[in-house]
C-alpha cells in the first residue's frame, strides 16, 4: 500500500532540503519505489535531488485548457494522459514529477479533475509519495492530491516562523483535511538549541518530532548547486533527518 507523505513550510525554512533528504534515506533503506511530487511554485527539489526536469504539470493543464494543442481526433482525456506520462522523469531509485507555477486565468476544474484522477492511478505504482508543498498547501487544498498520511511542517528558529508552522496545522483544519500524523521540525538550530522557544512551539499544538542544526555543509552543496542528495553520510542534515525518520512511521 501507498504511503504518501508531505512535506510544508514558508520559504527559506529548509523544506526542500529535508524534503530530498528524506527521499535519500528512503532510497538508501531501500523502502522501494519512491515518486517525488514538487508541488511548490517555487520549483526546485529536482535540484536538491540532481535530477533534470524538462516540463511540468501546469504546462499541461495550460494546454488542455486551451485546447489549441490537442490533435485533431483526440480527446482531452487522452491527450492529458499522453503529455502526463512525458512529464514524468526519472533516476535512480526514484521519479519525479513537477506541478509548476499555476497559470492565474480561466478555469481549470475539467483539467485537475484529469490530473486527479491520474494520479491517484500514478501513486499505486509506488511504495512512496513524498510531496513538497508550498506553505499554502495549494494541491492539498484543492484535493489533487489526497489521503495523506503523514505531513511533516518545517520551521526555523524564528518566532515568525514558528507562528507560521502553526497557520498551516490551522489550515489543514479549516479544510478538513485528515492527516493521520502531523509532525513538527526546527530547523537551522545553533548551540543554543531550541530552548527558548519552547513557549512559542507549545502554542503550536504540534508535535515536536526533531530538530536540524545548521550545516554548514549542507549550505555549501547549495551554495555550489551541488545535489543535497549526495551530501556523505556523516553530515549534520543527513544524520538527523535519519534520527527523525526513526521517530516516525516512515
Amino acid at each position: 500500500m501507498t504511503k504518501k507523505i508531505a512535506v510544508a513550510g514558508k520559504g527559506g525554512v529548509g523544506k526542500t532540503t529535508f524534503t530530498a533528504l528524506l527521499i535519500r534515506e528512503l532510497i538508501r533503506r531501500e523502502k522501494g519505489a519512491i515518486l517525488a511530487v514538487d508541488a511548490d511554485p517555487n520549483s526546485n527539489l529536482n535540484e536538491a535531488l540532481g535530477v533534470e526536469v524538462d516540463d511540468s504539470i501546469a504546462n499541461i493543464l495550460e494546454e488542455v485548457r486551451l485546447g489549441d494543442a490537442v490533435p485533431n481526433g483526440m480527446g482531452k482525456d487522452s491527450f492529458t494522459e499522453y503529455r502526463l506520462s512525458q512529464v514524468i522523469s526519472e533516476a535512480k531509485g526514484m521519479d519525479i514529477i513537477q506541478m509548476g507555477l499555476p497559470q492565474q486565468n480561466g478555469c481549470y476544474c475539467y483539467p485537475n479533475n484529469l490530473i486527479r484522477m491520474y494520479l491517484e492511478r500514478l501513486q499505486k505504482n509506488y511504495e512512496y509519495v513524498v510531496i513538497d508543498n508550498e506553505a499554502g498547501m495549494e494541491h492539498l487544498s484543492r484535493r489533487i492530491v489526497a489521503d495523506i498520511d503523514m505531513l511533516f511542517i518545517i520551521s526555523d528558529t524564528s518566532v515568525r516562523s514558528i507562528r507560521s508552522a502553526a497557520k498551516v496545522s490551522e489550515l489543514i483544519q479549516v479544510l478538513k483535511i485528515s492527516i493521520p500524523e502531523v509532525y513538527l521540525i526546527i530547523t537551522k538550530t545553533g548551540e543554543a538549541g531550541i530552548d527558548g522557544l519552547k513557549a512559542e512551539i507549545d502554542k503550536t499544538g504540534l508535535d515536536l518530532v526533531g530538530t536540524i542544526p545548521y550545516d554548514v555543509q549542507a549550505v555549501t552543496f547549495d551554495f555550489e548547486g551541488k545535489p543535497l542528495i549526495d551530501l556523505p553520510d556523516d553530515s549534520l542534515s543527513v544524520t538527523a533527518v535519519k534520527s527523525i525518520m526513526e521517530k516516525t512511521s516512515v
